[in-house]
């Protein structure tokens, strides 16, 4: 009974570790996305996260989701506000 309280208390820190993480990061990726979108990739530090995520994109093969799923992520952080 000990082991598996202290085996949900464990994982309840990892998921909140997890969720906290995500909150860090998700605007960082947004503000990226959303950078890269008006400057291009040519602005530092907005070019890596760029191309990757069209790299990712790419691997789908469609032209121009790029461009929605950034504004689908910079929604999805603003509405959370």
């Amino acid at each position: 009974m000990f082991k598996i309280k202290k085996l949900k208390l464990s994982l309840k820190s990892i998921r909140k570790f997890f969720r906290r993480l995500t909150d860090v990061l998700i605007p960082i990726v947004a503000v990226s996305l959303l950078l890269g979108v008006i400057f291009g990739i040519d602005a530092p530090f907005v070019g890596n996260v760029y191309t990757n995520v069209a790299e990712i994109i790419g691997l789908i093969g469609q032209d121009g989701l790029l461009a929605l799923i950034s504004i689908i992520i910079i929604l999805a952080y603003l509405k959370k506000k």
